[in-house]
């Protein structure tokens, strides 16, 4: 058997999955899960260009998909009335102040000998330099928290159409991506794992403690959104009319039709970074960087810059992140902090990238929709594995009830068995790299 009908088998099983999915639960959830499968497949792009092409373990991939959230927020939601003459400008300026003693610290110790003096007037620039920013910045947001807080409470965004905010938001990743590259990639792996990792959580907490920016964990409700809402579509009665001409309840229809305008959308997305992933691994690039990743020493020896390469690679594959968690914030009309968490933005990520095969685009995509398919059905289909086997039990058995409670933990054992699986018998993937 070739790859390529390998490869096609395996992708319409995929494909039988969610169709079974359609017809033995409801095609809102067979719908949903292409949607997220797609952007989930767009994470998993991002990852297996740093890890598939140039090795770079990347574990703050939570951190850029945030990002892209946040991007959403900044770039739809209309502007607090009030919060920029309040304090809006006041907080800039503290930020710009603040960036501006970091600049004068490091050029500072670039600048001056090292000794005692430099160190103390580095400290003495450091010092000076926050209690200003924390004098400038703290009144300023209060006042701006303080403008009905139940609501709004925070600068809002520029009212823009939310399509805008995809780019923007990898534009937001890959700004993260080169201040990080720029200090942590010159690190080993491991500590490049950690270093990742930790900024990732910064990212979080500042979104979560921040309440100016985008409401903290309050919360920002009500994105606009690039495709109608569904009360609109029920209320319309050429959309109606159709939808009965058909079979369709104007409800189900109208959420239907939701769902395929956004996975248009997001397959659209989806089949450019694809294209444009393909070209650079069949391009000089893409072998450049293979060839640094299979041997760093020899490439260098070869006069290639191995660090500019892999802050390259580091800063496009934090932008992928960045447009999915755009997409997905979008997608959910909400941004939710508290929700951002390591299992299910990280490590789940880098599952769709090991299982699917790293170092292969289509491998990546095949392994963003089989996870998060298994992710979304494991736990349904757990628990009606434990019902039939306590079938028996009677009902005031402990042991049933445990049983029974434990199925929402399926989800988490069945990753750790797949991955298990692949890396025992098949350890490069299901669609290995070529």
């Amino acid at each position: 058997m070739t790859q390529t009908v390998k490869n096609t088998i395996l992708f319409a099983i995929i494909a039988l999955m969610i169709i079974y999915t359609g017809f033995a639960q409801s095609w809102n959830s067979a719908l949903l899960i292409i949607a997220m499968g797609l952007i989930s497949s767009i994470m998993a792009l991002g990852v297996n260009l740093q890890w598939g092409f140039a090795g770079l373990f990347n574990v703050g991939v939570m951190g850029f998909v945030a990002l892209g959230g946040l991007a959403a927020v900044l770039v739809s939601m209309p502007p607090t009335e009030g919060a920029w003459s309040t304090g809006g400008f006041a907080i800039l300026g503290a930020l710009a102040l603040g960036a501006a003693t970091v600049m004068a610290a490091v050029m500072l110790m670039k600048r001056m000998a090292p000794g005692t003096l430099r160190t103390l007037s580095v400290i003495a620039v450091l010092v000076i330099g926050f209690f200003i920013f924390r004098a400038l910045l703290d009144p300023a947001v209060q006042a701006v928290e303080a403008i009905n807080p139940a609501q709004t409470g925070y600068l809002g965004g520029l009212g823009l159409p939310v399509l805008i905010s995809w780019p923007v938001g990898g534009l937001f990743a890959a700004g993260a991506a080169w201040l990080i590259g720029k200090t942590a990639l010159g690190l080993r792996s491991d500590y490049l794992a950690i270093a990742t990792l930790g900024i990732a959580e910064i990212i979080i907490a500042v979104l979560k403690n921040e309440d100016w920016m985008s409401r903290g964990v309050k919360n920002v409700i009500g994105l606009p959104r690039p495709v109608p809402y569904e009360i609109d579509l029920q209320n319309n009665p050429a959309f109606v009319e159709r939808a009965a001409g058909l079979g369709f309840d104007p409800v189900d229809a109208s959420t239907l039709w939701v769902k395929l305008l956004y996975i248009a959308l997001f397959a659209a997305v989806l089949i450019v970074l694809l294209w444009m992933s393909q070209r650079a691994l069949h391009s000089p690039w893409g072998r450049m960087l293979r060839a640094i990743r299979d041997n760093e020493v020899a490439a260098e020896a070869m006069g290639k810059d191995v660090t500019a390469r892999h802050l390259q690679v580091f800063i496009l594959g934090s932008a992928i992140c960045g447009i999915a968690g755009a997409m997905m914030t979008t997608m959910d009309s909400q941004l939710t902090p508290g929700t951002y968490q390591p299992l299910r933005f990280t490590f789940l990520i880098w599952v769709m990238v090991i299982v699917g095969g790293s170092g292969n685009n289509f491998g990546a995509i095949l392994g963003g929709f089989l996870i998060w398919f298994l992710w979304v059905q494991v736990e349904p289909m757990g628990l009606w594995l434990m019902n039939l086997i306590t079938a028996g039990m009677s009902e005031g058995s402990a042991m049933k009830a445990h049983l029974i409670e434990s199925a929402a933990h399926m989800r988490l054992l069945t990753m750790g068995i797949v991955l298990l699986l692949v890396l025992r018998f098949s350890p490069r993937g299901l669609i290995p790299e070529r």
